[in-house]
């Protein structure tokens, strides 16, 4: 059972859980829309066609899914915090939910990254497109090793992996150029922007807060876990809390990822039926 460790709860925390089941709902019903349009899709053009929309539509609903998920139950991962007292909320099933949706997500831009590559005979493109997974599934091993051992280095790596990714990614569409793809230049236009902008939050926010705690935690000797035992650690323990100073640091990223993550993932299935109505 989770231990109860905090009574006091924060009415700015609990609006930001309500929220956060409100975005989950709302994005839950985007998809829905998005699969709409798939289908739609699917009914004027050819059957072979359309085989990458649906690869797109089935990705977003993992990440999709994985993200209400995590909405519902939100978990701080190292010191094991979580909203709800179930065993759904452990740290072990919230991370391989995670796993799980951002490897889709990845699987996502890698699939339309590719497509619009070889379409615009980009080699540098195509081979980010191939790197793009490998790099993904890398830093999910370096998060795995993170909230086992309660060594925040391993987030540091993680996401400084991701904030590489995704400047391959901007990079890739701009020596593309989005002007190419008339179909896709207001999205492409979004994507850049959109990722530049998660470049700079990753690298001059998210990978400086990691840094900074991992120090801390050296500074103050901190002994970590072996994985077996964190692995045990992260199945049973679990510390409910709605106390504000434990959730403050997790707000604003949690917030982002479950809204405009969410959306740019949706966004790359309406991309998918664009490049399928396009070349039929």
């Amino acid at each position: 059972m989770g231990n109860l460790a905090a009574t006091v709860t924060s009415n700015a925390v609990t609006r930001w859980h309500a929220l956060l089941r409100a975005a989950a709902a709302l994005n839950l019903l985007l998809w829905t829309l998005a699969a709409v349009a798939v289908t739609h899709g699917r009914a004027a053009i050819e059957a072979g066609a359309s085989t990458a929309s649906q690869a797109q539509l089935l990705l977003s609903a993992a990440y999709v899914l994985g993200c209400a998920f995590r909405s519902m139950l939100p978990v701080y991962d190292i010191p094991r915090i979580v909203l709800v007292d179930s065993r759904l909320s452990s740290v072990i099933v919230g991370r391989s939910v995670a796993t799980v949706a951002e490897l889709a997500f990845a699987g996502q831009w890698a699939l339309l990254l590719h497509d619009i590559a070889v379409s615009s005979h980009s080699p540098f493109g195509q081979a980010v497109s191939l790197a793009i997974v490998p790099l993904i599934l890398f830093a999910e091993g370096c998060s795995w090793y993170a909230v086992l051992t309660t060594a925040q280095g391993g987030h540091v790596v993680e996401n400084s992996i991701w904030g590489l990714s995704a400047a391959l990614l901007v990079v890739s569409m701009l020596m593309i150029g989005p002007q190419r793809l008339a179909e896709l230049h207001p999205l492409m236009i979004v994507w850049c922007l959109g990722g530049a902008a998660y470049v700079a939050f990753m690298f001059l926010f998210d990978v400086p807060m990691y840094w900074s705690r991992w120090r801390a935690d050296r500074a103050n000797g901190r002994r970590y876990l072996c994985i077996s035992q964190g692995a045990v650690d992260l199945w049973r323990r679990r510390v409910v809390s709605y106390r504000w100073e434990d959730w403050k640091s997790e707000v604003l990223w949690m917030s982002l990822y479950f809204t405009l993550g969410v959306w740019s993932s949706i966004s790359l299935v309406i991309a998918s039926v664009a490049l399928d109505a396009y070349r039929n």
